[in-house]
C-alpha cells in the first residue's frame, strides 16, 4: 500500500498511554480485562507496535483481546527507501480520523464492516509548549478514572501464520478544546482521542448502521478532564 493512498494519515494525536491491567474501572462492560492479563500480561505504558487490551463484539456478547497498537503495525510494513536509497521512515497508523475512515484506504474497509473496538485507557500522554518548551502532560479524566477511547481493529497475519490484531484510536479536532487544543506546537493542528461515555459503548461495539456509529465520536468536554506535567 502506497503512501499516496493513505488519505487519512497525518500527524499522530496520541502515540503513547497509560494502559489499565487487573482493574480497568470500566465494569459497566460486565466483562474484566484481569483474567486475560494474569493470562498474558501487558507493558502499563503502551507505545506503537505494543499490544494491549482492547474490547470488541464476539458473537452475541462482549470479548477482550490483545492487539497491536497500529491498525498497521510497523513491523508488518515493508521497506521503502527514497530515489537515494535512503530508508524511509514507516508510516503511524495509531490514529484515524473520525470525519474521513470511512473513505480512508486504509481504514475504510474495516470502518464499513463495523470492526470497532473500545480501547481502556488511564491516561494519554501529549506533549505541551506553552512554557516555550515540551513539558509533556499526562491527560485524563477530572477523577483520574479509566476510561475507553474509541477504536477500529483489523486482523492479519504474521510470518508464522498466526493471528494479530492491529487497532488505531479515533481521533476529532480539537481547535479551541480548553485541554486537547493546549497540545502539541503552535501552528499544528489540534485532534484529540475520542472518550466515549459509558452510555455509548454498546453502541458503539454493536450499532449495524456505520453511519449511526460515525455519530459518536465527539470532542470530550473539557471540564470533566485534567492535564498535568508527566
Amino acid at each position: 500500500m502506497g503512501t499516496s493512498s493513505l488519505n487519512n494519515w497525518g500527524r499522530a494525536v496520541c502515540t503513547n498511554y497509560k494502559a489499565p491491567d487487573e482493574d480497568p474501572g470500566i465494569n459497566e462492560l460486565r466483562i474484566g480485562i484481569g483474567d486475560l492479563y494474569r493470562r498474558d500480561p501487558w507493558e502499563p505504558d503502551v507505545y506503537p507496535d505494543y499490544a494491549a487490551p482492547i474490547a470488541w463484539s464476539d458473537g452475541d456478547g462482549l470479548g477482550v483481546v490483545k492487539a497491536v497498537f497500529g491498525f498497521w503495525p510497523k513491523f508488518m510494513q515493508p521497506e521503502r527507501v527514497d530515489d537515494n536509497g535512503k530508508k524511509r521512515r514507516k508510516l503511524d497508523t495509531v490514529n484515524a480520523r473520525s470525519e474521513t475512515v470511512g473513505e480512508s484506504r486504509l481504514y475504510g474497509k474495516a470502518w464499513r464492516a463495523g470492526q470497532r473496538c473500545l480501547i481502556p485507557v488511564r491516561w494519554i500522554y501529549e506533549p505541551c509548549y506553552e512554557t516555550g518548551r515540551n513539558v509533556w502532560q499526562r491527560i485524563g479524566l477530572t477523577d483520574w478514572q479509566p476510561y475507553c477511547v474509541a477504536g477500529i481493529w483489523r486482523r492479519y497475519e504474521d510470518e508464522d501464520g498466526r493471528s494479530l490484531i492491529g487497532m488505531t484510536m479515533m481521533t476529532v479536532n480539537a481547535d479551541g478544546h480548553a485541554v486537547m487544543g493546549r497540545m502539541h506546537k503552535p501552528g499544528d493542528e489540534k485532534r484529540s482521542i475520542v472518550i466515549l461515555r459509558s452510555d455509548d459503548w454498546e453502541e458503539w461495539l454493536t450499532a449495524p448502521n456505520v453511519e449511526a456509529a460515525r455519530a459518536l465520536p465527539q470532542l470530550y468536554p473539557a471540564e470533566e478532564m485534567r492535564a498535568e506535567p508527566k
